[in-house]
């Protein structure tokens, strides 16, 4: 914009201004003149302005984008290059004996899970969103609840209920059975089997499934149900037609988390398969990695190799759903959607709701406390007699306190590191609209596509030999696991990054105070909780973690999830049982303490409020 003055013209907006008595004025194209060049800035004129901290910020992005990347390369080249390129690992692992049979049971065990899994989970949320059967946020958190158990923990209670023998459960029918006449030797269920196994496969994936249909629910325009009823459709119409296709890509988010779960879970399989001769993938790449002299990495590699494309081709088929932009509608209206009366049926729904709860979350909890509390497992029980001893022994082992003591304070570390760097990463991409901060995202998120197995054994390639040397220790685990939680950490923490306005990082700059005194005066306060949720969802994700453990722990850097694998080789089920409730444990506890301090947080609502004026934040 030019703006005409006494001595000549200014050009607003720009580093050149003309005058009459200093600069000779440039012809413009309409006095037949050249076009004056624009002005060019420097590729790197971002690099000449940036502080100490943004360049801190900027080689922290950097940095664990490569790393994620780099962990990935290790596994992907593994495949097609060793000194010279090789098709050897595909090889070995297609002509491994018996692969067939592995594919298969993989597929059916995580396919039949899956169905299962969506099934329940889309009548859990469409009960909770669309039903009166709702009892306040009850309903809505009682389908997560399992999420927070440990999957090593559930595993090892369901085989406590249901052993052919020494189910607890099974033995509770049998006892029933046997008032009315009924005898039975043993069972009638048997966890080590096909359904077993699709029971607890399917118990682990409808948290998750539930939180992703639930949401589409949620934010679907309700005005298009009421419109289908006004036309004279049927419950079970507006269902059908409307209600299911309308939340259609939110079903295929679920579809992509809960195989990405099934293919990926190691602890289930471990324990629940092996003794049905069911054959799983992941199982077999760790006891290639952990259980055999000497590892056999590239077979490994190779049948990790598999997993890559099949959940490629499902991330694939769930982006092209969601981008199908008219199988879904957000409304303008913010209007709450009308529920469904169920009349009678609305305490059979509710009763549902609570039975849910109890199968997949107090028969578990309750089989893994008896069996610690009685020091042994076994269905006689002399109540009189339970005591704390089997803790007591449990924590007199060395080497299980030393993997109590590792998972905590690995977890910990990895949790507080993960989400610092998440913070700042998510500030630097956010202020940062460049091709360089979008190929950093993409990076550090990437990892999510791929499971915590196929992680390790980059992890285990990229660190565990020359030059780092870090096999067997815990710093492997550590950098394993950043990796495997950036996903996590960054999406929670990019929520909340999203809510703090520019006009406080301008305002700040105005004050006078550099990045970094604005990242932890401004940014760090207002990002706390978000923070603290974030720090509690990694600390929960590795705590209790046996897929990567299976890989890279051991005797050296031995965690919970891998001591809980040496004593199931073992028989020690009391040892399992109260592991299994320490882990729990200490899960509830750090989730009850995070929600304490939001909590607090949350009533002190006038301290962020004064600090969102900018004031208090010069002088750095």
């Amino acid at each position: 914009m030019d703006v005409a003055g006494a001595g000549g013209r200014v050009k607003v907006g720009s580093a050149v201004r003309e005058s009459g008595s200093d600069v000779a004025q440039q012809p413009s194209p309409s006095e037949g003149g050249p076009t004056p060049a624009a002005p060019t800035r420097p590729r790197w004129a971002w690099l000449q302005r940036s502080g100490p901290f943004e360049l801190l910020s900027t080689a922290v992005a950097v940095g664990f984008a490569l790393l994620a990347l780099y962990t990935l390369f290790r596994v992907v080249s593994r495949l097609f290059w060793d000194g010279g390129f090789t098709l050897a690992p595909i090889r070995e692992a297609l002509a491994l004996e018996g692969l067939g049979t592995v594919l298969s049971h993989t597929f059916l065990a995580v396919g039949a899970s899956a169905i299962c899994a969506l099934i329940l989970a889309s009548f859990l949320a469409w009960l909770n969103e669309r039903t009166d059967a709702r009892i306040g946020a009850f309903t809505g958190v009682l389908p997560v609840v399992p999420l927070l158990l440990p999957s090593i923990a559930m595993g090892i209670g369901w085989i406590l209920l249901l052993s052919s023998r020494s189910g607890y459960l099974n033995w509770a029918i049998r006892e029933a059975a046997g008032l009315v006449g009924i005898g039975i030797e043993e069972g009638p269920f048997e966890i080590h089997s096909w359904y077993g196994l699709i029971m607890v496969y399917t118990f682990q994936m409808v948290p998750l499934a539930f939180l992703a249909i639930s949401a589409g629910l949620r934010n679907l325009d309700s005005s298009l149900e009421e419109q289908a009823r006004v036309c004279g459709s049927s419950p079970r119409k507006v269902v059908t037609t409307v209600t299911l296709r309308a939340v259609l890509p939110s079903v295929g988010a679920a579809v992509f988390l809960v195989a990405w779960v099934g293919f990926a879970s190691f602890s289930i399989p471990v324990i629940i398969a092996g003794p049905a001769d069911i054959e799983i993938l992941s199982v077999q790449i760790a006891r290639l990695v952990n259980f055999e002299f000497p590892p056999r990495l590239d077979l490994a590699v190779g049948l990790g190799g598999i997993m890559i494309p099949v959940l490629g081709v499902i991330w694939y088929l769930q982006r092209r759903m969601s981008g199908r932009g008219r199988h879904s509608a957000m409304g303008g209206k913010n209007a709450k959607a009308k529920q469904l009366e169920l009349g009678a049926w609305r305490p059979v729904a509710r009763a549902f709701f609570l039975g849910y709860g109890i199968v997949t979350i107090a028969l578990p909890i309750g089989a893994l406390l008896l069996v610690t509390l009685n020091g042994f497992w076994s269905t006689s029980i002399d109540w009189g007699e339970l005591s704390l001893d089997g803790f007591r022994s449990m924590l007199a082992d060395g080497a299980t306190v030393d993997a109590m003591r590792n998972s905590v304070v690995l977890a910990s570390s990895v949790a507080f590191s993960g989400v610092i760097v998440a913070a700042v990463v998510s500030l630097w991409a956010a202020r940062n609209r460049s091709p360089l901060a979008g190929a950093v995202d993409v990076g550090i998120k990437f990892p999510a596509a791929f499971s915590g197995l196929i992680l390790a054994l980059g992890a285990l390639l990229a660190f565990g030999g020359e030059p780092f040397n870090l096999g067997s220790t815990i710093w492997i685990m550590f950098l394993a696991y950043l990796v495997i939680v950036m996903p996590l950490a960054t999406v929670v923490i990019d929520a909340s990054v999203s809510q703090i306005g520019h006009e406080l990082t301008e305002a700040s700059a105005v004050a006078g105070a550099r990045s970094g005194r604005t990242f932890t005066r401004i940014h760090l306060p207002l990002l706390i909780p978000g923070l603290l949720a974030a720090w509690a969802l990694l600390f929960v994700r590795v705590v209790g973690d046996v897929e990567a453990a299976s890989i890279l722990a051991g005797t050296r850097n031995n965690v919970v999830g891998f001591r809980i694998l040496e004593v199931f080789t073992y028989g020690s089920y009391s040892v399992m049982a109260g592991l299994g409730i320490f882990i729990t444990g200490v899960t509830i506890l750090v989730l009850a303490v995070v929600l304490l301090i939001m909590k607090l947080l949350t009533k002190r609502s006038n301290v962020p409020s004064a600090r969102l004026t900018g004031q208090g934040v010069a002088g750095g």
